[in-house]
């Protein structure tokens, strides 16, 4: 008889962000020199963003998934060697190829196992989650590095004041190992390819030339509408496959993009606001980064605890949507 297919659980994270911190009036002083009127009480409305970080001259998201990377080791008492799987989410890689992963792979000394990168822009850490997850419960993988990491300053139109002041970079990292005791519980991914020009780089590099438009486009109000519900949806869809309620949930830890989203997916749920871990205020969206970013804030605050039912759930470009459901 074949072995029952492990559980697996989070035994570290870690988080990284670069140490240039861009409040509102810093960015809003940037903007007025460029022309464009914008002030700290329209980000803090419309966002509830307050700062960002930017990364320095050079710095890349292996740069910063480095870092992020050996504090989730260290929280996981785990040696770089130990680690079988790397995977990065992504959407500002250092290069075209190889992946990042592997350079992070390359930066924390580990040799031989597969290492690539994942594209699903806002959502990547909760596609990047559950394909590791599916990893470990086949064989493929005994422990899993799983990184989101973003340069997105690079990418950002400043004389677009809709997006410019909506996004930072950073880079949060978990380790997921097979496990006799459950940890993820179920997970949910969607994507609606329909619905591909309402967030979008729509630029590439073709014959040694940038073609298109290398900067962050976005219809704000058609990514708000549709997160909202997509959100929802994905919630309900792993806490029935995982046999639980809305009323087990400790926490929601959303990706952090945008304050109003993120509340009212948590009144939907009827979670109360003190069950919502915010750190959007202070880092900005983070794509990709967001969700481990915050769940490391959140586990080294003493918030969320060992055993606590928490909800993770991400939507961004592609359109992209999902959730994990996981008892930490």
């Amino acid at each position: 008889m074949n072995a029952p297919a492990p559980h697996t659980r989070i035994t570290g994270t870690g988080s990284h962000l670069p140490p240039r911190r861009v409040g509102n009036d810093e960015l809003v002083a940037e903007l007025a020199a460029r022309g464009i009127e914008s002030s700290d009480a329209w980000i803090v409305e419309r966002t509830g963003i307050r700062a960002r970080h930017f990364a320095g001259e050079g710095v890349t998201a292996s740069d910063l998934a480095l870092p992020a990377a050996q504090a989730a080791l260290a929280a996981a008492g785990r040696r770089a060697d130990e680690i079988d799987l790397v995977v990065v989410a992504t959407s500002t890689p250092d290069m075209i190829f190889p992946a990042t992963a592997a350079i992070l792979q390359a930066k924390l000394g580990i040799v031989g196992c597969p290492a690539f990168d994942l594209q699903a822009v806002c959502s990547g850490f909760v596609y990047a989650l559950t394909v590791a997850d599916a990893m470990i419960r086949t064989g493929s993988a005994t422990r899993a590095l799983v990184v989101g990491a973003e340069v997105f300053s690079r990418i950002l139109d400043f004389d677009d004041r809709t997006t410019c002041v909506l996004f930072g970079d950073g880079a949060g990292a978990v380790v997921l190992e097979a496990s006799g005791e459950p940890g993820i519980l179920a997970t949910d991914l969607h994507a609606d390819g329909r619905h591909v020009g309402i967030l979008c780089v729509p630029g590439t590099v073709a014959g040694g030339k940038v073609l298109g438009d290398p900067l962050v486009r976005m219809d704000g109000q058609a990514v708000f509408k549709l997160a909202v519900g997509v959100l929802e949806q994905s919630a309900r869809a792993v806490l029935a496959k995982a046999g639980r309620s809305e009323a087990d949930l400790d926490w929601l830890i959303p990706h952090q993009a945008n304050i109003r989203i993120m509340q009212g997916t948590a009144r939907k749920l009827k979670l109360p606001a003190d069950k919502l871990v915010v750190t959007v205020d202070e880092h900005g969206n983070t794509s990709a980064a967001s969700i481990p970013l915050a769940l490391d804030a959140a586990v080294r605050s003493g918030r969320v605890r060992r055993g606590d039912t928490v909800l993770l759930e991400g939507v961004g470009g592609g359109f992209t949507w999902g959730a994990v459901l996981m008892d930490y």
